[in-house]
Formats: structure tokens, C-alpha cells, sequence
């Protein structure tokens, strides 16, 4: 691994890889333009990256100016962010799946200077609410045809150019402020301010989490320490939003520290194409994706029948045998050596080639892997780390290690914080656990997830009471997560906020008990409801596939209005699994009755955040009256 130095802004990450790694023709991004993949060199990056700034410069943005994007990933906005960067101001990414009301409301809150946007579609969204932003002085496209999308019945106050023209523009003025750049970026202390990352609102309104460059960098420093297995010459696959803290520091960041090239993915529906076509080395990824390759893995495999079928259901036993013995330290003996060879070649092998075949490890966050998933996955030899952490905490507070995975946590601290876990009533605080405290054997008391250190953030933009009410006086951030440790890694419960109390002051937190559910190949999604209530109810979201191939539906069947499914035969086609994976759960926790919706919740809808987490008061206002009507039927599902 690369010796680690002092890096501690942002913009002094790029600059180290060519000073002390790369020369600075070696590539650093890679994309696909029409059939080919294209390769950008560091030096590119940096040649458009000085010039951008030298634009920046010349309309008067200064150190600390709020500089918005939203923009999906690629070299454009890797371009911008190093400009921005490397004159002190302050990138404020914008999830290009928020509404008009939510980009207005973070361009006013922000004060954001400049914009930069990504496609048409987006274009619209800025056209009707840029007016409404006084702040706002240029709106950048990262596309051409400036005459062909400018809505010319509307007089805007923003000036509006292409990213193209702010290139040349700014070439042709470099040598001008190229002196004034330098200074600039060698007067970035760590402490200043390096992004504002909105928070996903599942509770209200968004709130500007102010991330340092030294949160950034160091939070890089002490995951690559835990890690340690990450090579100059490995590749990373790019399709989490780079808006996201976590794509941001794991992969982003992470490349700029290391020297690895970042291949960014067309989109997420061709993301299976790019991986055959990349062949990456490690990706970052949320439990949902791994889920779906599970899910069509298993399907395939039981699918296939006869000889196949058997060879598959073999292979993944062999693949567990072999998995548990490494686990455990023993070395497997011949016979299972040779066998899991044979699985290798006939099963796994087979699978692992769709995702390019060279995966050392894949990054999971973003949220709970189910422990059935990562088991799968380590079954078939790949790897999956898990982490955990918030956007205020930038973001990663624990990690696995790379030659010691839990299944069921996310890791071990990391370096030079401290994690606690407190007692949610009486806030009395059951240990402070350290990298250096860690211990195989240790479990502690559930409680509230609480840290102090460099990961946590600077405070909540223009919000001081919101910061005090998340940040105490003695500097610990309290995470609204409920979890312990368990073999010396912290494991993950649940959400505070969403734990249900049940009308006999029962616990329920929803968490495991949805991810129970989501063992079964009929189930897309799953919101369980029963606070204050007798008993626990659902809205599940059928797997549409599956469903469709079950019961020979056609599109039509998902256009229908009726929001709810009510044929007989599907909702008993649900209740079985229902019935038999409740089994694995006590009686307080288990669905006694559901309904199940014909679309899964949406960002359009507001529904679910941009990181795929539900709006839980937003769903049960929403279907207030469906919910009740589950209450008052005498129907039960098991």
C-alpha cells in the first residue's frame, strides 16, 4: 500500500499521486463516450480542473462561496469539484432525484454561487425555480446545444454558459491567475469547510451537514489503515451518487489516495454491462444490489433442475464448508481443497464472471446487510466488507477488516475515534470502545450508537440549535442508531426513530424484522407498522420478475390505478412466505396481517430518500386509511 503522508485537504490529494505515485499521463478516469471506453489522463483532469478555477476567479468566487452540482457521476463533476476545491470553496452536491421545491430550497440555504447541471432533464428543473434563488449568478451545463434547451420565453436572472466554454474560457486566462490559484490552494487550512452534503430529510427538512477537508481526508486515512489491502493498481467501478458521502469517500477519495483509476458506470440499468466490460477490483455498493445478484443467483440456480440444480445446491454447501474453515483459522484439507476447485469452476466461477471475474472485495453501506447476503456472497469467494456511518460522521465510523469478517456487523472502529454505546432512557454510557481497545470476544448492552472525533462534522449549516441537539458538551455525536458491540464489531439494531412500541410496550425495531421478510424471493420491499397498535401489520412490495413470471402478468397489470393488489390468489402467493419466515421471529415481532402494494415506494412519490431509506411518516399519512383497514380486519396472516 501507498505509504500514507500527510495529506490533509482535498486538493492536495491529486497532486501528492503525481508528485510521489503516478507520473501524470497514467489514467485516472475512465468512461464510456458512445461504444468506447475513454481514458483521462491526471494530467487532463488537472489541465481542466486549473482552468475552471481561473474561470471561477475571474466572476469574483471566493474562498467559502457555495458552488452547487447536480450532476450525475463522471469525469465533469471530478473536473468541477478539484476546481472548486483547490480555491477554498465549497462544494454543495444536489441529488438529481430531489424535486424543484428541495433543489430551491438547498440553492437558498446554501446561498450557492454557480450550478452545474448535468442533462436536459435536469436543465428543466433549474429553469423553474432559478429566479427564485438571488444568490444564484451562473448556471453551468455539462452539455452543448446552450441555443437548442435555454427556454426562451423566460427572461433568467443567472447567466447561463456550457462547461465547455467555462474550459476555454478559463485556458485562455490561466497564466493570469495561475499565481492567484496556487496561493489559494496553499491557503486551504484542514479546518476549512470542504462540502456541504444535504441530508436526505427523512423527518423533516434537509439540513447542510459541513464536512472539513479534515474530516474528509483523515476519515480516508483511518479506513485505508484498517483495511490495508488497496493497490495503485486496482480499479473501482463508479455508480453510487457521488452527491453521497459514501461513494464520495470510498471510492472518490479513496483513488485519490491510493493512485487507483475510477471507471465511472453508464447507469445503473446497464451497471451488469460495465462490470463484464471493466472488470473492476473492488465497488462500492448497497445492500439492495447484492440482494438482487443473490436473488437472481438463487433463481437461476434452483430454476435450472435436474443434474444443474443438484450441482448448484452442492457447490454452495462446499462453498460454505470451505468459507467456515478459513473463518475459524484451520487450514481446509485436501478433499474439501479439491472439491470447492470443482464448485469454483462449475458454479461460482460462472457467477463471479458476470461481475468482471477480478473483484477482490466489494464496499457495502448505505445500509444493514442482511447476515444470509454477505454469507452468500462469502460462500462464493467474494468478499464483502461492510461499514458503517453517517453523513456527520464523513461517514465511516467502522469497517470490516479485510482477514476478519463478521456477518451480521459492520467492523471494527477505526483509527482514532471513539464509539459508545449509551442507554437510551437513562443515558448512562455502557462502554468506549477504540481501534485500539478492540477485543475478538467483547459484546456489550444495546443502546443508542454515540462518537467523538475527526469524523464528526463541523455542525448543521446556518442550524446551531439542530448541531447542539445532535452534538453534546462533552463532543459526542449521537447517531439516532441503536446497536452493541458482538465479537469486538459493532452491530447494527436499528433506527431510534424507527423502533415501534407496541400497545403492550413491546420493542419492535423494524430493521431485522423486514430484513427477515426479505429472505423470500416473492418480496421486493417491506414497511412494517405497529406503533401503539395491538399487533404488527405490512406493506409489502411484491419482487415484480417474480410475480410477473408466477402469474403471466403483463405491464398493464402494473399501470392499473388501484394502489393495492386484492386478487386472492397473488396476496396467498405472499402470505406463504409471510407465514413460514415468521417463524424465525418472536410472536410480538411477526406480521399478522399486509397489504400489498402494486409499486414499490419512490423518490417521485417522496417516499424513500435519495439513499433508498423509507419516509416513515410520510407513508403512513400517505396510506393512513389502507392501514387502519388492516386493523379492523379479523383476517390474520399466519
Amino acid at each position: 500500500m501507498n505509504q500514507i503522508t500527510e495529506r490533509k485537504t482535498v486538493p492536495s490529494l491529486i497532486r501528492n499521486v503525481v508528485a510521489n505515485i503516478h507520473p501524470e499521463t497514467h489514467t485516472f478516469m475512465t468512461h464510456k463516450v458512445k461504444d468506447e471506453w475513454v481514458e483521462i489522463s491526471y494530467k487532463e483532469t488537472l489541465e481542466k480542473a486549473d482552468a475552471i478555477s481561473a474561470w471561477f476567479l475571474e466572476i469574483g468566487v471566493k474562498k467559502g462561496d457555495r458552488l452547487a452540482l447536480i450532476i450525475e457521476n463522471g469525469p465533469d463533476y471530478v473536473y468541477y469539484d478539484q476546481a472548486l476545491q483547490q480555491i477554498g470553496a465549497v462544494n454543495t452536491s444536489i441529488y438529481p432525484t430531489l424535486s424543484e421545491a428541495e433543489i430551491e430550497y438547498i440553492l437558498n440555504d446554501s446561498e450557492a454561487k454557480t450550478i452545474l447541471v448535468g442533462t436536459p432533464f435536469l436543465l428543466r428543473k433549474v429553469y423553474k425555480i432559478a429566479n427564485n434563488c438571488p444568490a444564484l449568478l451562473r448556471i453551468i451545463l455539462a452539455f452543448d446545444d446552450l441555443e437548442k434547451y435555454a427556454d426562451k420565453g423566460k427572461v433568467m436572472n443567472p447567466g447561463i454558459t456550457c462547461l465547455k466554454n467555462v474550459i476555454g474560457e478559463g485556458t485562455k486566462m490561466l497564466d493570469q491567475y495561475r499565481h492567484a490559484i496556487n496561493s489559494a490552494r496553499e491557503a486551504i487550512l484542514p479546518s476549512d469547510l470542504s462540502c456541504l452534503i444535504y441530508t436526505s430529510g427523512t423527518t423533516g427538512t434537509p439540513k447542510g451537514v459541513m464536512l472539513t477537508h479534515y474530516n474528509l481526508t483523515e476519515n480516508v486515512r483511518a479506513s485505508l489503515e484498517q483495511i490495508q489491502v488497496l493497490e495503485k493498481t486496482d480499479k473501482f467501478l463508479s455508480f453510487l451518487p457521488l452527491s453521497h458521502v459514501f461513494e464520495r469517500t470510498a471510492t472518490y477519495h479513496i483513488c485519490l489516495f491510493e493512485g487507483c483509476t475510477i471507471a465511472f458506470a453508464q447507469s445503473l440499468d446497464l451497471l451488469a454491462k460495465n462490470m463484464a466490460e471493466v472488470k473492476p477490483t473492488i465497488m462500492c455498493c448497497v445492500p439492495r444490489l447484492l440482494e438482487r445478484i443473490h436473488d437472481r443467483a438463487m433463481k437461476n440456480g434452483m430454476s435450472a433442475g435436474g443434474a444443474k440444480t443438484k450441482i448448484f445446491v452442492w457447490a454452495l454447501g462446499i462453498g460454505r464448508k470451505y468459507r467456515l474453515a478459513i473463518e475459524s483459522g484451520k487450514k481446509p484439507g485436501a478433499i474439501l481443497r479439491n472439491q470447492h476447485k470443482i464448485a469454483d469452476r462449475l458454479v461460482f466461477s460462472k457467477i463471479k464472471e458476470r461481475t468482471g471475474g477480478r473483484l477482490k472485495f466489494l464496499i457495502s453501506g448505505g445500509g444493514a446487510l442482511p447476515k444470509n447476503i454477505g454469507e452468500f456472497f462469502g460462500d462464493l469467494g467474494i468478499k464483502v466488507l461492510e461499514g458503517f456511518g453517517l453523513t456527520e460522521t464523513s461517514p465511516v465510523m467502522a469497517v470490516t477488516e479485510n482477514e476478519r469478517v463478521i456477518y451480521g456487523t459492520v467492523g471494527r472502529i477505526i483509527p482514532r475515534i471513539e464509539v459508545a454505546i449509551q442507554n437510551v432512557d437513562t443515558k448512562q454510557i455502557y462502554t468506549i470502545q477504540t481501534h485500539e481497545s478492540f477485543k475478538p470476544d467483547f459484546q456489550s448492552e444495546e443502546g443508542e450508537i454515540i462518537t467523538r472525533g475527526h469524523c464528526v462534522m463541523k455542525g448543521y449549516w446556518n442550524k446551531p440549535e439542530e448541531t447542539a441537539m445532535v452534538i453534546d458538551p462533552e463532543g459526542w455525536f449521537h447517531t439516532g442508531d441503536i446497536g452493541r458491540f458482538y465479537k469486538g464489531n459493532l452491530q447494527i439494531t436499528d433506527r431510534l426513530k424507527n423502533m415501534l412500541v407496541n400497545a403492550y410496550g413491546k420493542n419492535v425495531y423494524p430493521t431485522p424484522v423486514e430484513n427477515t421478510y426479505l429472505k423470500s424471493p416473492r418480496i421486493e420491499q417491506v414497511f412494517l407498522i405497529g406503533d401503539k397498535r395491538e399487533y404488527i401489520t405490512a406493506i409489502i412490495v411484491p419482487a415484480k420478475e417474480t410475480l410477473q413470471e408466477t402469474f403471466k402478468l403483463d405491464e398493464a397489470f402494473f399501470e392499473k390505478p388501484d394502489l393495492f393488489i386484492e386478487d386472492k390468489e397473488i396476496v396467498e402467493w405472499i402470505g406463504q412466505d409471510i407465514k413460514r419466515l415468521s417463524n424465525e421471529l418472536a410472536k410480538f415481532e411477526r406480521i399478522k396481517n399486509f397489504k400489498v402494494k402494486r409499486n414499490p415506494f419512490s423518490m417521485d412519490e417522496g417516499e424513500i430518500t435519495p439513499t433508498m431509506k423509507a419516509k416513515r411518516k410520510v407513508i403512513e399519512k400517505k396510506y393512513a386509511a389502507d392501514i387502519d383497514e388492516m386493523y379492523l380486519q379479523e383476517t390474520e396472516a399466519d
